[in-house]
Order: structure tokens, then C-alpha cells, then sequence
């Protein structure tokens, strides 16, 4: 499974509007980037109390990375 691809499925499973989310990566020489957007409503559920959620997301996917022998990975989050 792709990165972006896995992101996209931990966070959809997570909103209330999953209609309104969008993942792209960007892959770098060293690194890819995930950019996350969700709506206003649904930023605290991604987030989670002290960026619990956010920090698990971004575990799971890093260990997809490492465990396929890719790139080291940054998601970042924002709302429109």
C-alpha cells in the first residue's frame, strides 16, 4: 500500500466528512511529505488531546515507510 494512499484511509476513518479530505505526498530526494487537508469541523479529530491521533498517524505510516525500505516521512495537517 502506498504511503499517501494509507494516510488517506487512517484519516477518512477518522472524520465525520470524509468527502472533504485530501491527501497528496510529495516525494523529495530525501524524504516525502504528506499534506493532509480536512475541514474546520473535523481538524480536532485528526489532531486529537495533545496530538495523540496526529502522532499515531504518523507512526503507522512511518513504519509502513520503514518496513518497505522507503523514504523517511513528514505529514502535516491543516484545515480549509
Amino acid at each position: 500500500m502506498q504511503l499517501g494512499s494509507l494516510t488517506e484511509f487512517l484519516v477518512k476513518s477518522l472524520v465525520k466528512n470524509p468527502d472533504m479530505v485530501s491527501v497528496k505526498a510529495f516525494d523529495d530526494e530525501d524524504k516525502i511529505t504528506i499534506e493532509v487537508l480536512v475541514s474546520v469541523d473535523d481538524i480536532g479529530k485528526v489532531i486529537g488531546k495533545k496530538g495523540i491521533i496526529a502522532s499515531s498517524i504518523r507512526t503507522i505510516v512511518q513504519a509502513s515507510s520503514y518496513l518497505n525500505h522507503e523514504k523517511r516521512v513528514f505529514i502535516n495537517i491543516d484545515s480549509f
